[in-house]
């Protein structure tokens, strides 16, 4: 039987960026106002995972009580923004086509994103392959001086 490992993510220096972002199906046999809002979402995704100077750190999907959501670990604030105004992008193109869709189709789509700029924080992960920020940022092994959330918090702020 294997060891019950227990693991934290690798300090950094740099504040992450958390940005929640997800959608809610208000009427879900409107099926064109809210299809290609995830296909959008899915381009975006497979863009800024082919080039990783745009920021993106990592993802972790999850399904809420509405519909679906993507926790999004980004390097710093400006990477993100630089990105959601790059008319490049795909994403500029993406919600001015999701603002024409809402103005055909009122309330059949909700979206929403909150973004946090963690400059502390702590995790704990036992007996889980790398996900979260650990996946983003680099696993390590819990040792004395991360064993407890305390100290991991404290470690986040005195990062080598």
């Amino acid at each position: 039987m294997a060891p019950y490992t227990r693991t934290t993510n690798e300090p950094t220096d740099e504040p992450v960026v958390v940005f929640l972002i997800g959608m809610r199906f208000n009427r879900p046999w409107k099926v064109r106002a809210w299809l290609p809002v995830v296909s959008a979402m899915s381009g975006m995704l497979r863009e800024l995972e082919r080039d990783p100077a745009h920021g993106l750190l990592g993802t972790r999907p999850g399904i809420g009580p509405g519909g679906p959501f993507l926790v999004q670990y980004w390097r710093d604030r400006e990477s993100l923004y630089a990105y959601a105004s790059d008319t490049a992008a795909t994403h500029r193109p993406a919600w001015a086509a999701f603002n024409r869709r809402a103005r055909r189709y009122p309330g059949a789509v909700g979206i929403w994103h909150e973004t946090f700029v963690a400059g502390e924080f702590e995790t704990i992960y036992g007996d889980m392959p790398p996900s979260g920020l650990a996946k983003a940022l680099g696993v390590r092994e819990i040792d004395a001086a991360t064993d407890g959330g305390r100290r991991r918090l404290d470690a986040s702020r005195h990062a080598a």
